[in-house]
C-alpha cells in the first residue's frame, strides 16, 4: 500500500478540479478574497492544498470532484457552443441539465451546425485533444444548397 503523503496542488487547480469554474476564473475569484483555506482567506492561486485543507468559496465548502466523465453528443443546429447563457438562447449545456458535473466542451461548432462534440469535466484531457500538438485531425463535412465556386471561397 502506497504510503507516500497526498499531492498538493495550486488552489486555482484544486478549484478548477473540484468543478467552481475554468481555472483562469478561479484565479479571479481568489484575487476578489472570496476564497478561505481552513478559515483564512487566501488571494495567491498558487497557494498549495490538498483533499486534507478545509476550502470554502463564498462561505461554502468545496469538495475536489475526482470522477472525471466524458460525453459525445450530436449537438443540434441552434445551439451555442459556450458555457455562459446570452440571453435567451440555446447552449449545448442545456442539454445536460440536471447533471451535477461543470461540463464544457471541447472545442466548437457554429451556432448553424449540427455534429458530434465532445463534452467533458476533464481539463487536461480536453487540452489534449484541442492542443494543435497533439495532431489530431478533425473532419468536417459541409452540404449547401448550392455549389460553391472559387467566388464563395
Amino acid at each position: 500500500m502506497d504510503k507516500s503523503p497526498p499531492q498538493k496542488n495550486r488552489l486555482s487547480k484544486f478549484l478548477a478540479a473540484a468543478g467552481v469554474a475554468s481555472r483562469r476564473t478561479c484565479e479571479e475569484i481568489i484575487f476578489a478574497g472570496r476564497v478561505a483555506v481552513n478559515g483564512a482567506i487566501s488571494m495567491i492561486p498558487q497557494t498549495l492544498v490538498d483533499h486534507k485543507d478545509k476550502i470554502t468559496v463564498d462561505g461554502k465548502p468545496i469538495v475536489r470532484e475526482d470522477k472525471k466523465v466524458y460525453y459525445l453528443v450530436n449537438k443540434p443546429v441552434n445551439y451555442l457552443c459556450t458555457s455562459k447563457k446570452i440571453g435567451s438562447a440555446k447552449i449545448v449545456l442545456d442539454l445536460f441539465a440536471g447533471t451535477p458535473y461543470r461540463l464544457f466542451t471541447v472545442g466548437r461548432l457554429d451556432k448553424d451546425t449540427q455534429g458530434l462534440l465532445l463534452l467533458t469535466n476533464d481539463g487536461h484531457f480536453a487540452n489534449r485533444v484541442i492542443h494543435p500538438s497533439a495532431d489530431i485531425q478533425k473532419e468536417y463535412l459541409a452540404k449547401t444548397d448550392q455549389e460553391i465556386t472559387a467566388e464563395h471561397l
